[in-house]
Order: structure tokens, then sequence, then C-alpha cells
């Protein structure tokens, strides 16, 4: 069964021509979907707020920067950076990956 998009591509018009959607259509669509998909979002869902929020995720998915930098098409890393917000428990679990790594090279090096 086909599902019906979030997002149309196009509408029609009177004379059954396509019009391309415009941003307040984006817009539109957007808070409609997350009205019903995400209503304790706490802000207002907009395309731009979407694009950080997928940028974070990729990232916390192990997608490196220069990807993510490409997905977006950004010119600037910098930029990129702008976008990934991190979660604290990533930097936590990153801190003790680095611990148990940095205790195994060591194992044998140090006598107790």
């Amino acid at each position: 069964m086909a599902h019906p998009r979030v997002v149309p591509r196009s509408r029609r018009c009177a004379d059954s021509s396509a019009a391309r959607v415009g941003d307040d259509a984006v817009r539109a669509s957007l808070a409609a979907a997350a009205s019903i998909h995400l209503p304790e979002w706490p802000e207002a869902l907009t395309p731009h707020v979407l694009r950080h929020y997928c940028a974070s995720q990729l990232y916390a998915g192990g997608m490196d920067l220069i990807a993510i930098q490409e997905v977006l098409g950004h010119a600037w890393i910098a930029t990129t950076l702008h976008y990934i917000h991190i979660h604290r428990t990533h930097v936590e679990d990153a801190w003790v990956a680095g611990q148990q790594r940095a205790a195994e090279r060591l194992k044998g090096l140090v006598t107790p």
C-alpha cells in the first residue's frame, strides 16, 4: 500500500498542471506532520531545525564530519560543526572507550 507524502513535491493547479511547492507549503506540511507524529516536540519544527536534528543524528550514528559536510552541502567544515549538537552521553561514551583503548595498549607495559 502506498503511503501519502508528508511533503508533496508539487501541487495541482485548477488547470491540472503542477506547480512547485513553495516554502509556506513545506513549512505547513512539516508542522502538520510534527503535530501528529511528534506531539511532545517542544518547539516549532522548521526545515532548518530538521537540518540540525538530522546532522546531529548522522554524527551520533557514526557518520564522519566530512561526509556530513557533503550531505549538507557546506563549503566550510566550521559551518557543519554549528549544525551538530553532541549529547553529553556521546562525549562520556567516547571518553570511556578511549580510556579502555589506552588501558589495553598499556597492558603488559606496566607491572603492578
